[in-house]
């Protein structure tokens, strides 16, 4: 069985029971980061085997973990923070569990786009999931689509990028009156939820240095309607 543990994107406690179980029960974990990893398992006194699986080494390891798996193991997937694959490495291998007849169990856990949507007060009745846009190619394209979709909208973005991602946004956002929640740090001390209009958001992180991680909740045109 492969099973895709999610971890805390914050707050340590924030893992089911039935995860710290299983990540003490497989016979090995596969991390993003083996560093990073190595600090939750320490929290909750895991010792186990790991093995470093990301976008770099995943296509040169994976037959191997394939016929691990089909030895009747058990290997656990984690991610740096929140459900593997959502934005992180793993669509691969589930891929080939599923070609392979292999058993894969997705436990259910901590995800940054729930509570960011959540705490927009926008409407979730439809919503598009994004991710990360394109760093550079497509980018404005993108965005330019997405500012049309009357489905709420969510997008993973960086501190580095993120006013950049904002000012394209203006570009193309047309109504002023259309909102946008801003979630930062989610379960993090830390935390924080901005909404406004697109230039009362920027006026804030011109005058505010972004540090964190961000999802962006861009209001449908279906969500623009008043109570």
């Amino acid at each position: 069985m492969l099973y895709i543990v999610p971890t805390p994107i914050g707050n340590l406690e924030d893992i089911t029971f039935r995860a710290v179980r299983l990540l003490k029960e497989v016979d090995f974990i596969l991390a993003e980061n083996i560093l990073n990893s190595k600090k939750l398992l320490n929290f909750f006194k895991i010792k186990n085997n790991i093995l470093s699986y990301n976008i770099y080494n995943e296509h040169k390891i994976i037959f191997n973990i394939i016929l691990f798996l089909k030895k009747c193991n058990n290997i656990a997937l984690i991610a740096d923070a929140g459900t593997p694959i959502i934005s992180d490495p793993g669509f691969l291998l589930v891929r080939h569990c599923i070609k392979n007849n292999i058993k894969v169990s997705c436990l259910p856990g901590a995800t940054a786009f729930i509570p960011a949507l959540i705490n927009s007060g926008f409407s979730i009745n439809e919503f598009t999931f994004i991710g990360f846009l394109p760093h550079k190619k497509g980018k404005e394209k993108k965005i330019k689509t997405l500012c049309k979709e009357s489905r709420t909208i969510i997008i993973y973005e960086s501190p580095y990028r993120i006013l950049n991602t904002l000012y394209i946004i203006k570009n193309y956002i047309g109504n002023i009156e259309k909102q946008i929640s801003i979630c930062r740090e989610i379960s993090k001390k830390f935390e924080q939820t901005i909404i406004g209009n697109i230039n009362d958001i920027i006026f804030f992180f011109e005058k505010k240095k972004p540090k964190g991680e961000f999802v962006i909740i861009l209001q449908g045109k279906r969500g623009t309607e008043r109570i």
